[in-house]
């Protein structure tokens, strides 16, 4: 084998290790967009979600609720003067 043979077969070589990594890139770089836009669909679902679960922990929360439940389910009422202390700290 000439010297310049072996050059070309070296550089052969080198193209086709080129090309095999240029096409496992872009294989590799699809699946990473894939696997990016299912975490970005997923991460829109969850925020809406939290969302929901906000608006209905505020609303769970909400003075008047929670004391329609005391007068209703405890039998709470408001106390008339009569039944009031003031207590002053010092």
């Amino acid at each position: 084998m000439k010297p310049s043979t072996a050059f070309v077969i070296a550089l052969a070589g080198a193209v086709l290790i080129s090309a095999v990594s240029v096409v496992y890139v872009k294989h590799r770089s699809r699946v990473l967009f894939v696997e990016l836009t299912t975490l970005e669909r997923d991460r829109d679902r969850l925020d809406v979600e939290w969302s929901q679960l906000a608006i209905e922990r505020s609303s769970l929360a909400a003075h008047d609720r929670i004391e329609g439940m005391a007068r209703d389910s405890l039998e709470f009422v408001v106390p008339d003067s009569s039944n009031t202390q003031v207590v002053v700290a010092r």
